[in-house]
């Protein structure tokens, strides 16, 4: 009788990190970060409708031809989306998975002590729902143009004064960056710790550099449906 050779296939040390409750959370703190890092500069971006649609279109041209000539038109912008795009469905997978495993673990409900945990997991949980709905529609929106009903190819300022000229786009927007901020806030603190960058001392210092990113991005995002519906940008 012939011996069967086959070895069994030994799982690599990435499968293995995934498996686990740490390299799952590990994996939620650095997509964080890498998507916090995008919302700095988006929110910046988006700050320049202030100074009028030439510099505003000539950045969004600027951002099409990075790299340009060893990339062709629109490389980087694309493989900035797939970065993005990797960082967002690992972010979502790893939250989605650690909550199923934090819910088979514990059955049965948490005690008072445990109120304010509570409160920031289910802060978290809808507001990750939320953004990735939104997500969803801005790509419709300002992307693809699909739910744009005056929108024009290649003029991305008067795209943007159009969704924010009608009440549900601001709507959206607004309610979407306010969830932003609660998930940035709670976000951070959390990715620190798992990062190992938390400790007794530094806590109080990392909650109010959380509170202060929270203010500032929901702040430097909502100004701008804000001055379209006012008219303080037109």
């Amino acid at each position: 009788m012939a011996l069967d050779t086959r070895t069994e296939r030994q799982p690599s040390f990435a499968g293995i990190l995934w498996r686990s409750t740490v390299g799952k959370k590990t994996a939620m703190a650095v997509s964080g970060v890498v998507m916090l890092l995008y919302l700095v500069v988006h929110m910046l971006a988006n700050l320049k409708i202030f100074f009028g649609p030439e510099e505003f279109n000539g950045y969004a041209h600027w951002l099409r031809t990075i790299g340009e000539p060893f990339l062709r038109h629109e490389w980087f912008l694309w493989l900035a989306r797939l970065v993005l795009l990797s960082a967002v469905l690992v972010h979502g997978v790893a939250a989605y998975q650690l909550s199923r495993r934090d819910i088979a673990a514990r059955p049965r409900p948490y005690a008072h002590r445990r109120l304010r945990t509570s409160y920031a997991t289910r802060t978290m949980r809808w507001g990750g729902i939320i953004l990735g709905l939104f997500i969803v529609w801005h790509v419709l929106d300002l992307t693809t143009l699909t739910v744009n009903p005056r929108a024009q190819a290649g003029h991305p300022y008067e795209n943007l004064i159009a969704t924010f000229s009608t009440w549900y786009g601001d709507v959206v927007y607004i309610v979407a960056m306010l969830a932003l901020g609660l998930h940035v806030r709670h976000g951070f603190w959390s990715a620190a710790q798992t990062l190992g960058a938390g400790s007794a001392a530094r806590d109080r210092a990392l909650k109010a550099l959380a509170n202060l990113l929270a203010l500032v991005l929901t702040a430097g995002f909502v100004a701008v449906p804000v001055a379209v519906m006012t008219g303080a940008v037109s």
